[in-house]
């Protein structure tokens, strides 16, 4: 079970125990990209703790890949304006859509 379940599952279960409310915090600071006090961590019992933990590997994880989408689609955007300002984009790339079949004209 992925850890976004597992926290739900938790949460619902103890939403009232102090180490609920600390990876609530963590959530929210996640998902808001606000700082969050390690001291909070000490609320936390173990398994909760454990919870934390793999939210924060899954979280760098998904920011990694994001961020290597960003960056190829920067490249790729700047290759082909490049090439639109050489003159050198494919004829198919250039070339517009071709109508529909119902339209012709």
């Amino acid at each position: 079970m992925n850890a976004i379940k597992a926290i739900r599952k938790h949460l619902e279960k103890n939403p009232d125990a102090p180490s609920s409310k600390a990876l609530a915090h963590l959530v929210a600071a996640l998902a808001e990209e606000k700082s969050y006090s390690l001291a909070e961590l000490y609320a936390m019992d173990y398994d909760t703790f454990e919870m934390a933990l793999e939210l924060l590997r899954d979280w760098r994880l998904d920011r990694y890949y994001a961020a290597r989408l960003k960056l190829f689609d920067f490249a790729l955007s700047s290759v082909i304006a490049e090439r639109k300002t050489n003159g050198t984009m494919p004829a198919a790339a250039k070339a517009p859509p071709p109508s529909p079949a119902g339209n012709r004209s």
